[in-house]
């Protein structure tokens, strides 16, 4: 078993708590860990306006349980959901905001994540996560791996996605290893406009990191159903 792949089976050991926590839930403890990323000032506060600015347009995206109502009387609740294990990553162009948007993204949508960052940005980065894991959330959640260790995780790790913000050189070499993966395609989000964010930064980056659920409950009375059924057979 390689590095990477004992770090994804950590951080998926912890997911599923984390996917049923709900957003509501989520949201309250990213909300802390904003708050933590805040008292550091400088660049750090940028980085949470980033944090509030996903927080925000998920309760109105992502919270809301829609209802359905069947034809037999059942309920039907169409909700979010996370996908899995993402992998969050970036060339040199990859900043402090950007990197906290990407992972407020992949959090609240109830995903777990690795992190692969440039050294140059690897102290800010254990900070953010520092600050994550003082807000309650578990540490196992996030995980860091090397730079030089992305290549084999876009090949083998068991990813749901992928979120990146790089040259497009780099961008187009990620999906093409992405692309020759056997089975479930990835996810890939990438930015490439490291300056503007105009992907990491638009009100529904959120919706890329999401997967959609129902929930059906039956209330008709027993055999209900199948009478309907045989109104409608035009029998009688």
């Amino acid at each position: 078993m390689t590095e990477t792949t004992r770090l994804a089976a950590q951080s998926l050991a912890v997911w599923e708590e984390w996917n049923g926590m709900g957003v509501a839930d989520r949201r309250v403890l990213l909300t802390a860990w904003a708050d933590n990323v805040e008292q550091r000032g400088g660049v750090f506060e940028t980085a949470a306006q980033m944090i509030r600015f996903h927080l925000q347009h998920a309760e109105a995206l992502l919270e809301p349980v829609h209802d359905m109502p069947g034809p037999t009387g059942e309920t039907n609740e169409l909700y979010t959901a996370g996908r899995g294990l993402f992998l969050i990553t970036g060339d040199d162009s990859l900043s402090l905001t950007a990197l906290a948007g990407q992972l407020t993204a992949t959090l609240v949508a109830g995903n777990c994540a690795l992190v692969a960052v440039p050294a140059a940005l690897r102290h800010d980065t254990d900070a953010l996560l520092a600050d994550l894991v003082k807000a309650s959330v578990s540490h196992r959640l996030v995980l860091t791996i090397e730079l030089n260790d992305v290549d084999s995780a876009l090949a083998d790790a068991p990813l749901c996605g992928v979120a990146a913000v790089a040259s497009d050189a780099l961008l187009i070499e990620m999906n093409r290893t992405l692309a020759a993966r056997d089975g479930v395609l990835v996810q890939f989000v990438a930015e490439n406009n490291a300056d503007l964010l105009p992907i990491v930064a638009s009100p529904t980056y959120l919706l890329r990191f999401i997967t959609e659920r129902t929930r059906t409950i039956n209330i008709t009375a027993v055999g209900g159903n199948a009478t309907l059924l045989e109104l409608g057979s035009g029998e009688h």
